[in-house]
């Protein structure tokens, strides 16, 4: 049920690449503690690791042991793989959750020594019992002996005459030579087979002789492997528990170490599903998309309304809602601004995304449709997408009555996601205060659909705009017109100008809340620099006070000298102690007027008034009073537009690769920046860049850059034999 309703979504692509990177095949669902899985999903995120090794399926296994069983030992070598991975994992220096997990794990110290008996192929090492090297040396012998027989049966004379050709040919699982008809009269043999052109596959009696020897010496070591099967088996019997949990365990970690290698593949990013009911979605884009404009979708209400031109991106934002609700549920990584995103627990999912109509049962689009919604009538706690909701049916008719079932929905505590290019059944759900509406975008001027969404309105439908772009003759489509009436035509007028008057808001409420940031930035420049004017006159009152203390101290000790020379010449060292002190000045230095640049610390602007003790600013936009005596002029100073000429040199001989390894990340970042243009100039449209693992710095300051840069239209991973994490795929 689950796998349908991900290719609903178009998420089965995404599901096939995920699945490829389990060790072994399971349920792509993660049961347990989301939040305590999403600790240690992070903290594995940041250390290199080696994926966990192919395990086979070892359930039938555990059961076989239970019953005191013996395993075949390529089943035994399974199990070893995996304490051995734990072992390996235990070495790595984890933190925090994931640390403390793998303290728990103790491999017992009988399993432990059962790592020695096997070799990479998981076969027993020779060197673990002396039997076995007495064994293959003689099988190694045999072996030789057997080429020797047949080396010298090809070169015997007296068989020359027989022989079709001279190749060892393996019939059945034994080696043979093939020979014309007559050879019994100079070789003893036994005939296994006969060749297509009339030849005999024979086995001369000399060597059936030496492979029955081979498979004697085979069969002893089958033997000496079945003693340590059981061995084996015992141990694991008397370990079944611990089995069965590291068995348990390695499933587990590899569903952390799949969605680690899944986020880093493709640059994804997780986020945890709260208690809340909310999909906050910033810089979204769904995983089927490729080169996708990201969205922000803000939907915290109960029902939210897409609406708007067909062909403009409302079933995939549908779909996109659905998918990231979906995957945050199951900690699946996915395109998004993770830090700034919400996204709700929901207890089940739901999509009418098709036509239900079914010839067979005699289902018409909309009883399908009725059908559906009949069974959710029950349900809570669903999140709900219904796509063309109207389909199938008058509109009219279709909006009322979707009217009254959404709102019965919604009493069950339900979430639904809606598109429609209708606008009747918006506009009566608009009056509910937990619905929300959202716009598909038009570009008019290009006559083509943005892909973009606009919350709070009703979307335009477009459809005599489209027609025109299509070929649909301009007096057909005033016909059109007139019959869809005038007053629906001047509704549709309105819901445009709605539109642009929205858009025109959003980019001034954008643009003011730029100066905001600028006034915050400036007002804590200027508390920052009264502090440190507070200090710095603190300072000098005090270093004042204690030259004028000084002074009055040498002045006072003439009250106790007799001597009038000795008087005289404390007065006068007092006297040039008092005129040695420099009081602070605050006097403008320079004659300030308009047009001049100026600065008062980190502010900036151009002088545009000037009164007698200050001057207007203009900096960034804002219009700001400054005292004449705290400014200084900068040297910045009008730019002027002058015609200029660039002469670009094609780089020759450039390379399509770029290694930065050992570089520091300013270096790196120099190196890149004029690789890329060079290979923009030369015309290459895909290069690699080696940046490597290591500490991670280097491969994170390359991926930022990448992202910032214009000219960059994507990037990912190199495959694993151009370099896998430690290089980037540029296209340009």
């Amino acid at each position: 049920m689950q796998e349908q309703f991900f290719k609903k979504l178009d998420l089965d692509g995404y599901i096939e690449d995920f699945r490829g990177l389990f060790a072994r095949d399971k349920e792509i669902f993660l049961q347990g503690d989301s939040k305590l899985h999403y600790k240690r999903i992070n903290e594995l995120s940041l250390i290199d690791f080696n994926p966990p090794p192919m395990i086979e399926e070892l359930n039938s296994a555990l059961t076989h042991l239970s019953k005191q069983g013996i395993l075949h030992l390529s089943q035994s070598f399974e199990f070893i793989k995996i304490c051995m991975y734990f072992r390996y994992l235990k070495g790595l220096k984890f933190e925090e959750s994931l640390k403390e997990w793998l303290l728990k794990i103790e491999i017992p110290q009988a399993i432990l020594e059962l790592f020695e008996y096997f070799d990479e192929k998981g076969e027993i090492k020779e060197g673990v019992d002396e039997r076995l090297v007495n064994l293959n040396l003689a099988l190694k012998m045999k072996k030789e002996s057997l080429v020797t027989e047949f080396k010298k049966l090809t070169y015997t004379k007296n068989l020359s005459a027989y022989l079709i050709d001279t190749q060892i040919h393996l019939i059945n699982g034994m080696e043979a030579l093939l020979l014309r008809g007559g050879f019994n009269h100079v070789l003893k043999a036994k005939i296994i087979g006969r060749s297509s052109g009339g030849g005999f596959y024979v086995v001369p009696l000399s060597v059936e002789k030496i492979q029955s020897q081979i498979d004697e010496i085979k069969d002893a070591k089958e033997e000496i492997f079945y003693e340590y099967a059981k061995k084996i088996s015992l141990i694991f019997y008397k370990n079944l528990m611990f089995l069965k949990f590291i068995n348990n365990a390695f499933d587990l970690f590899d569903h952390y170490s799949a969605r680690v290698l899944m986020a880093k593949k493709h640059d994804y990013e997780f986020v945890l599903a709260d208690s809340s009911n909310n999909l906050s979605l910033y810089n979204f884009a769904h995983p089927a998309l490729k080169n996708a404009k990201s969205v922000n979708i803000e939907f915290n209400k109960k029902v939210l309304i897409i609406t708007g031109v067909n062909a403009g991106g409302k079933s995939m934002l549908l779909k996109g809602i659905l998918s990231a609700a979906l995957l945050a549920k199951h900690l699946l990584p996915m395109r998004i601004n993770a830090q700034k995103s919400q996204i709700g627990n929901f207890k089940e999912f739901d999509a009418i995304l098709e036509d239900p109509q079914n010839v067979k049962n005699d289902i018409s689009t909309f009883a399908g449709r009725m059908l559906y919604f009949s069974k959710l009538l029950g349900k809570k706690n669903v999140l709900l997408g219904v796509d063309e909701i109207e389909l199938g049916t008058d509109f009219e008719e279709a909006a009322c009555l979707y009217t009254e079932l959404i709102s019965k929905l919604l009493e069950q505590d339900n979430k639904i996601i809606i598109t429609t290019h209708h606008k009747r059944l918006a506009m009566l759900l608009a009056k509910n205060s937990q619905v929300e509406l959202i716009a598909a975008l038009y570009d008019e001027e290009l006559s083509h659909p943005k892909y973009e969404f606009l919350k709070g309105t009703i979307g335009k439908s477009y459809a005599f705009e489209t027609a025109l772009r299509y070929g649909i003759s301009a007096n057909l489509v005033q016909n059109a017109k007139k019959l869809y009436g005038e007053d629906k035509e001047n509704l549709e007028e309105m819901v445009s100008k709605n539109i642009n008057l929205e858009l025109s808001l959003r980019k001034k409420n954008e643009e003011l809340e730029k100066k905001e940031a600028k006034v915050d930035e400036i007002l804590l420049s200027l508390k920052d620099q009264k502090e440190k004017n507070d200090q710095e006159f603190k300072k000098l009152i005090s270093n004042l006070e204690f030259k004028y203390h000084k002074a009055i101290e040498e002045a006072k000790k003439t009250i106790n000298l007799k001597d009038i020379k000795e008087k005289q010449r404390s007065l006068n060292k007092a006297n040039g102690l008092k005129k040695s002190i420099v009081l602070p000045s605050m006097e403008q230095n320079e004659e300030l007027r308009v047009g001049d640049f100026v600065k008062y610390e980190k502010i900036k602007g151009k002088i545009t008034a000037v009164s007698k003790n200050d001057a207007m600013i203009q900096s960034d936009g804002l219009s700001l009073r400054v005292p004449l005596k705290l400014l200084k002029k900068s040297n910045q100073t009008p730019t002027q537009k002058v015609k200029s000429s660039v002469n670009i040199t094609r780089p020759s001989a450039l390379n399509m690769t770029l290694d930065l390894h050992g570089l520091r990340s300013d270096e790196a970042l120099e190196r890149l920046d004029k690789f890329i243009s060079d290979a923009l100039i030369v015309g290459f449209d895909e290069v690699i860049v080696y940046h490597g693992i290591g500490t991670g710095k280097l491969a994170f300051a390359v991926k930022e850059f990448l992202k910032a840069h214009k000219s960059v239209k994507s990037f990912s991973d190199a495959p694993i034999n151009q370099g896998g994490f430690g290089a980037k795929v540029v296209k340009l």
